[in-house]
């Protein structure tokens, strides 16, 4: 019973999640369109899905992303190597990047964009090209923002200078690079910080600030996320620079 009430209580969490999506959809559709809902049993059932799947990957996430990035981060700390502390934040930043499925769908929608409009070749290969150099080019920059990430909670930085001298280099970037990419580096930003990289970098700032002497995990441990969504504008459009100009 113990097992049934708490499935029930995160199944319920989940569905409460998603009840502001569904009345909006259900208000424009019956009061602004004002038309029935096409296909209304795929739709429903569609819903159990999305429902069932938002509870078990927060489950997910509390079971075995969040304690790998907090003890991974603890054991390197403890293990004393600076060098390997650093490789594995770049390897996380950039692993997980690569493999967000939002990154792979933007990368390859851009790619189609850019060939429609004559700013690349049509040809696949081409095209193939630009969207894996866009998704290397994103990845490495999380990769690099982690880094940095990690030495501000290291050395004690404050988060502010970090981020408001990068929105300057955001700024500068913007006067210079070309305009198609522009709009398309300000959305790079949100596309990294998705389902996988999200929990394990903000896990490993977490577990990182646990294992230090004086800091705050509520402080010093997040913030991560911020550099994850910052630095890959600024790559993305010198990206643009190599590609267009």
């Amino acid at each position: 019973m113990p097992k049934i009430t708490t499935f029930l209580k995160k199944l319920w969490s989940a569905t409460t999640d998603l009840i502001p999506i569904i009345l909006v959809v259900v208000f424009f559709q019956i009061v602004v369109i004002q038309q029935p809902f096409p296909n209304v049993w795929e739709i429903l059932v569609g819903s159990i899905f999305v429902i069932l799947g938002l509870m078990l990957f927060i489950e997910g996430l509390e079971i075995g992303l969040f304690p790998i990035g907090e003890t991974l981060a603890y054991a390197l700390s403890k293990k004393g190597s600076l060098i390997w502390l650093i490789i594995f934040s770049f390897a996380l930043g950039f692993s997980t990047t690569i493999a967000e499925p939002a990154l792979i769908a933007i990368a390859k929608e851009a790619s189609k964009i850019s060939a429609d409009a004559g700013l690349i070749d049509k040809s696949s290969s081409t095209m193939d090209v630009y969207a894996l150099g866009l998704r290397l080019s994103v990845a490495v920059s999380v990769g690099l923002a982690i880094v940095i990430g990690v030495i501000r909670i290291l050395k004690g930085w404050k988060l502010y200078y970090l981020i408001i001298g990068g929105y300057i280099v955001v700024m500068l970037m913007t006067v210079i690079a070309p305009r198609e990419i522009i709009g398309l580096a300000y959305d790079a930003g949100g596309v990294t910080t998705s389902t996988i990289t999200v929990p394990l970098v903000a896990a490993l700032g977490v577990g990182l600030s646990n294992t230090i002497k004086g800091r705050n995990p509520l402080i010093d441990g997040f913030g991560l996320i911020a550099f994850a969504s910052l630095l890959p504008m600024i790559f993305v459009m010198g990206y643009g620079l190599f590609w267009f100009s």
